[in-house]
């Protein structure tokens, strides 16, 4: 099994020892998993349990005071599902994997993604907050309302952050594709960037799959993650598919982004335009 795992495109970390500890553990787990989707699940729930990652626990903040959680996930045969606007959902990944394999949808929101994740016993009732999280919200003096045109103005000074964890896999015949994020600090109650959007922040072809991170506003409008994949695709290798168009992605949206992607031959590629991305690749 080839997996490549990534904890999100941002400025430089805080701790990066015990974060590559982290990244290296989850690449490992995915590497003992007995097929792709397991592989990027499993090493995907793994950075989820991470406080130091904007995913599940430690995730951001959103304007009114509620951490949701995002996922995607995707597989070479098409297999498609997401997951959003989840509060209390530490694997927002396993969601995701049930919207793809249990139901006839490709994406599903909010209490009614809740409603599903219970059905299927995953839990929706975790503490999401770390100390940290929880220190960094107290100094935001937050608005107390209701009304969403009362956050705008603070929305627009206090709103940043763009990192995600994500993982990719291949058997060397099959490949699958994750993405999952607590979102960005101080978003608008509700809102959902890139991650759980098929072609945005994950995407996977019979020959490639790809996670993305960054700002995830611009990476949708951009289509990342297939632009990638159907690089690849096209004859070009994850390493070069992925450098070209962190390239074009730089020049067209002066946004910051990652990629990570692997091809059914188990070769990989990693870019990025930030100031730093942890990636852990692991491979038989």
């Amino acid at each position: 099994m080839h997996v490549v795992v990534h904890g999100g495109a941002g400025s430089d970390p805080r701790e990066p020892e015990p974060r590559q500890e982290t990244l290296d553990e989850a690449a490992a787990t995915g590497k003992s998993a007995t097929t792709p989707t397991d592989a990027v699940v499993e090493a995907t729930r793994v950075l989820e349990s991470g406080p130091r990652f904007n995913a599940g626990v430690g995730g951001a903040v959103q304007s009114d005071g509620q951490i949701r959680t995002d996922a995607g996930l995707m597989t070479g045969d098409g297999t498609t599902g997401g997951a959003c606007s989840m509060p209390g959902v530490e694997h927002a990944v396993e969601v995701a994997r049930v919207v793809a394999e249990e139901t006839p949808h490709i994406m599903i929101s909010g209490e009614h993604a809740l409603s599903v994740a219970e059905a299927f016993d995953v839990a929706t009732d975790r503490d999401l907050w770390t100390e940290r999280s929880q220190t960094r919200w107290d100094e935001l003096d937050p608005v107390e309302s209701d009304d969403p045109r009362d956050h705008l103005s603070w929305l627009e000074e206090k709103f940043g952050g763009s990192d995600t964890v994500g993982a990719v896999a291949s058997d060397g015949e099959r490949v699958a594709a994750a993405t999952s994020t607590g979102g960005r600090w101080c978003a608008m109650a509700g809102r959902v960037g890139d991650v759980p959007q098929v072609g945005s922040g994950f995407y996977a072809t019979e020959n490639a799959a790809v996670s993305t991170t960054g700002a995830g506003e611009e990476i949708a409008k951009f289509g990342l993650a297939r632009r990638v994949a159907d690089a690849i695709e096209g004859g070009e290798t994850p390493a070069g598919a992925t450098d070209r168009l962190i390239q074009e992605f730089d020049e067209t949206t002066d946004a910051s982004a990652g990629i990570i992607a692997v091809d059914t031959e188990g070769q990989t590629g990693e870019a990025f335009n930030s100031s730093a991305m942890q990636t852990a690749t692991d491979h038989t």
